[in-house]
């Protein structure tokens, strides 16, 4: 949803999901990634990238009509901590050494804070965005020696 050139041939975009929408104003939106893939397990190579943005949805619980969950995606209200940790997981194992891991993560629904203890390291620095303060980019860099 960021992205300020979706065609970009620098940006791999990867999703779990390929799928076409009508959202509640009547806008078509559509989920075409570049490859599909699991984040809790991706079939990239060890230290395939310098960087990663971990975008993964923020909402546990949605209805099936919900627009948020159309755009974002929902995780598993039983397992999001286990999913969230393997996403960093697999996310910090294809990250090349030297590379930067770019998270960003809304407060709608599961807070920041309960979060921090499954992230990979030590945050480099954050920032909160919007109106309300519920959007966080955190950013981490992986050292020679992670």
């Amino acid at each position: 949803m960021f992205h300020f050139n979706k065609q970009n041939p620098e940006v791999l975009f990867t999703d779990i999901r390929e799928e076409d929408h009508t959202l509640c104003d009547g806008r078509p939106f559509t989920v075409s990634p570049d490859t599909i893939e699991d984040f809790r397990s991706m079939t990239f190579e060890d230290e395939a990238f310098s960087l990663v943005i971990f975008d993964p949805p923020h909402l546990c619980r949605a209805g099936d009509k919900s627009w948020m969950k159309a755009k974002y995606g929902c995780l598993n209200p039983d397992t999001w901590e286990d999913d969230i940790q393997k996403g960093f997981a697999e996310c910090w194992r294809v990250l090349k050494p030297g590379g930067t891991l770019v998270f960003k993560w809304n407060e709608t629904q599961l807070k920041l804070k309960d979060l921090r203890p499954l992230f990979p390291a030590h945050p480099v620095c954050g920032h909160t965005t919007t109106v309300n303060l519920k959007t966080h980019w955190i950013l981490f860099h992986k050292t020679e020696m992670s």
